[in-house]
C-alpha cells in the first residue's frame, strides 16, 4: 500500500489537529534531515550510490533478512516481488477487499489477476479461511496486509502457503517496526513490500519503498528489474523498469531510521492513552490487537455509527480525522469486475464504519484528549 494516508503539512494545533503532523514529527530529527542533504549535494551521487546501499543493509538488519532493495514506491516493492517470483498472466493472486488499492493494483500490473477475500471484523485483517475459500487452481499468490500496522497472523497463512505451495507476500506498507511473535515484519513470508511514502513511520520526503526477502534468487530478479533489467553496465539481460530509490530519499530515510524506536514509542504512548479514554465511550470500537502481534501503530482505527456524520463534526471542531479505506477493492471504478456489492460484507461494513483519529509521534496528551473529547461530543450529536 502507498499513499492515500491523508497526510497534511504542519498547521496551527490550537486551531486543528491533523490526521499527521510532519511539522512536529521532523523537529527531532530536522539537523540529521539537513545533513543528509549536505551529504548528498557534496557527493554529487545522486543514483545508484553509497546512500542506497547503505540504506539497503539498515533495513535488512532491521528486518533480520539478508535482501532488502530499494525501490521507487510501495507499489514498486508489490509488483517487482510479485514479477520477480513469476507471478504473470493466466495466475490469481489473493488479497484482501478492504485495503489500499496499490495491492491489486500491483497484481494487475503483473497481469494476474487479484482475486478477494473478506477480512475479520475485530481486526480488519485478511481472513485465513475465506482465503482458503478463495483459492483456484490458478492461485499463485497470497498478499497478505499488515492493515494499519498490525501484522496478519503469519502462522497460519504460512501454514496455508506451504500446503498449497503458494507464494506469501507481505504487504507491509504500513508496519515498518511491527513483528509477529517476535519476528520482524518483512521476514515473515518469501518477500514483503514496504513503503516509505511521507506519512509512513518512517517516511522519506518523497516517496519510496523497498523489497524484503532471505531468497538470494529472488532479490537478484528485483534489482534487475528495478533498473531496466541491466546486469552490467549496458548490459540488459530481461525487460525491466525505472524504479530505482534515489540517493537523497535514501540519505534521508538512513537519517530517520534511527529515530524508529523512540517515535514508536511515542505512538504506543499515544494510543494507550486513546484506549484508555475510549475505553468507556459507547458505541465506539476499537480495532483488537492479535495476541501474538507487536503493532506499528502507523493508525489508530475505531469504528462508530454515522461515521460520516460523525466525521463531519470531528472536521468542524479541527480533529483532522479521515477514513482508511472509504471503499472496498471490488466497489472502486477499476475493480468492478472483481466482485459485487455484497460480495465481501465484512469488508463493506468496516467501510462504512471505520473511522481514523490523529496519531503520530508528537501529538501529546492534550491532543489526543481533545480529540476524544470530540467523538463524545460528535457521537452525542448524531445519535
Amino acid at each position: 500500500m502507498g499513499s492515500g494516508d491523508g497526510v497534511t503539512a504542519a498547521l496551527d494545533t490550537d486551531r486543528r489537529i491533523p490526521l499527521v503532523d510532519l511539522e512536529v514529527v521532523h523537529r527531532p530529527m530536522a539537523d540529521d534531515l539537513r545533513a543528509a542533504f549536505e551529504r548528498v549535494l557534496r557527493s554529487s551521487s545522486f543514483v545508484d550510490g553509497v546512500e542506497v546501499a547503505n540504506l539497503e543493509a539498515a533495513l535488512a538488519e532491521l528486518v533480520g533478512v539478508p535482501h532488502a532493495i530499494a525501490v521507487a514506491s510501495g507499489t514498486a516493492a508489490l509488483h517487482l516481488a510479485l514479477l520477480a517470483a513469476g507471478i504473470g498472466p493466466g495466475q490469481e493472486v489473493v488479497v484482501p477487499a478492504n485495503t489500499f488499492f496499490a495491492t491489486a493494483e500491483a497484481v494487475m500490473a503483473t497481469g494476474a489477476t487479484p482475486v478477494l477475500a473478506d477480512v475479520d471484523v475485530t481486526t480488519g485483517l485478511l481472513d485465513p479461511e475465506a482465503v482458503e475459500a478463495a483459492l483456484t487452481p490458478r492461485t499463485a499468490a497470497v498478499a497478505a496486509v499488515h492493515l494499519y500496522g498490525q501484522p496478519v497472523d503469519t502462522d497460519r497463512f504460512g501454514a496455508l502457503a506451504r500446503r498449497h505451495g503458494l507464494f506469501l507476500l507481505e504487504d507491509a506498507a504500513q508496519a515498518i517496526g511491527a513483528a509477529w511473535r517476535n519476528r520482524p515484519a518483512g521476514s515473515l513470508g518469501n518477500a514483503a513490500g514496504f513503503s516509505f511514502y511521507p506519512g509512513k513511520n518512517v517516511g522519506a520526503l518523497g516517496d519510496g519503498g523497498a523489497v524484503t526477502t532471505a531468497d538470494a534468487a529472488l532479490a537478484r530478479r528485483v534489482r534487475l528489474l528495478r533498473s531496466h533489467g541491466e546486469e552490467a553496465k549496458g548490459v540488459h539481460v530481461v525487460a525491466g523498469f525505472c524504479e530505482r530509490l534515489d540517493e537523497l530519499q535514501a540519505a534521508f530515510l538512513l537519517a530517520k531510521l534511527p529515530h524508529l524506536p523512540a517515535a514508536q514509542a511515542a505512538r504506543q504512548q499515544a494510543v494507550d492513552r486513546y484506549r484508555r479514554r475510549l475505553a468507556d465511550l459507547q458505541p465506539v470500537q476499537v480495532l483488537e490487537t492479535a495476541p501474538g502481534a507487536r503493532h506499528a501503530h502507523h493508525l489508530f482505527v475505531v469504528r462508530v455509527p454515522r461515521r460520516d456524520a460523525v466525521l463531519a463534526s470531528l472536521h468542524a471542531a479541527g480533529v483532522g480525522a479521515s477514513v482508511h479505506y472509504r471503499t472496498p477493492i471490488h466497489l472502486q471504478p477499476a475493480g468492478r469486475h472483481l466482485g459485487d456489492r455484497g460480495q465481501f460484507p465484512v469488508a463493506e461494513t468496516l467501510a462504512d464504519s471505520i473511522l481514523s483519529l490523529p496519531l503520530y509521534p508528537g501529538i501529546g496528551e492534550a491532543a489526543v484528549d481533545r480529540c476524544v473529547d470530540a467523538v463524545a461530543t460528535a457521537l452525542g450529536e448524531v445519535t
